[in-house]
């Protein structure tokens, strides 16, 4: 516990990148802060920074060493949901990486769902694309991640999957939403409002368009899917979106359908946590509620 507020400063040097910021962040002089680094340097045996002449970075052994804070530091939080079980009274905070699409709708009533019950909880959403939730939990940033098309899944311990299908989203009126069925070449017909190609959305509808023989040429590409759904009501274009982040057609600002399954294959919501990790007792009850929701979904 001795060395909690020193771990607190080595990470603030880690963020601002130079001892000066850090001690403005920190309310500290440089001169105390930079004695107190050099301080923990001695104890520990090793530096754990490189000074350079625009800042300090840390070296392999302050990697090693900011991986051990973060260890320490989710296994007091779990002790410490585990010690308040023990009053009846759970407290603690529960970190997710969820892609945007969790966002609107499902997250929001989910979290109120469940600090209804446990006001003493509180919570962080880290949005963040496939690949950035994954390192967001083998860093221990995040305690779980809700994320759509995971990329490596090596060290994802899945505790639900969810198919979603691809949804077209595109004004209301357009004749796309009076078609039999959706078909992907009939949306590359109009202008596109497509995600970036980190986003599993994308990646999907590469992979369709190549297997009939098509490019994605977007008109504007973007990291926000809160703009894909705004930008489709002011030009006659065509975005794409999972519908776990949609409202139903007729309660939301614009049309969506499924593409069909022929052409864009329906992807993977998944829910899970870093394997073989113990999460602290809120988290972990947190988790159980998201899988029991996603379940009622999937069986509408």
């Amino acid at each position: 516990m001795r060395y909690l507020r020193t771990f607190e400063l080595i990470e603030a040097v880690v963020r601002a990148g130079s001892i000066r910021k850090a001690a403005e962040d920190t309310n500290l002089t440089a001169s105390a802060l930079n004695r107190r680094i050099q301080g923990f340097e001695r104890e520990f045996g090793w530096p754990i920074f490189e000074r350079l002449p625009r800042g300090m970075r840390l070296n392999p052994a302050g990697e090693l060493l900011m991986q051990h804070i973060r260890l320490q530091r989710t296994d007091l939080a779990r002790v410490q949901s585990q010690v308040a079980d023990l009053s009846g009274e759970r407290r603690g905070h529960i970190s997710i990486a969820c892609s945007q699409a969790l966002l609107p709708y499902f997250l929001p009533e989910q979290i109120a769902i469940y600090r209804a019950d446990h006001p003493g909880v509180t919570f962080s959403i880290n949005v963040r694309d496939r690949a950035q939730a994954e390192r967001d939990l083998a860093s221990y940033s995040s305690d779980l991640a809700l994320v759509f098309e995971p990329v490596h899944l090596v060290e994802f311990d899945v505790l639900y999957a969810m198919p979603q299908k691809v949804h077209a989203v595109f004004p209301h009126g357009s004749p796309l939403a009076t078609k039999p069925t959706l078909r992907l070449r009939d949306c590359l017909n109009y202008r596109l409002v497509l995600p970036t190609a980190a986003y599993g959305v994308r990646n999907l509808l590469e992979l369709g368009a190549t297997s009939i023989g098509r490019t994605l040429t977007p008109t504007l590409e973007t990291e926000s899917f809160d703009l894909i759904r705004h930008y489709v009501t002011q030009e006659n274009a065509v975005g794409f979106q999972i519908p776990i982040g949609l409202k139903p057609p007729e309660q939301a600002d614009f049309g969506h359908r499924p593409l069909a399954e022929r052409d864009v294959r329906p992807g993977q919501l998944l829910l899970g946590q870093m394997k073989g990790r113990a999460l602290p007792v809120a988290s972990s009850k947190f988790g159980q509620q998201l899988v029991a929701a996603l379940e009622a979904l999937a069986a509408r």
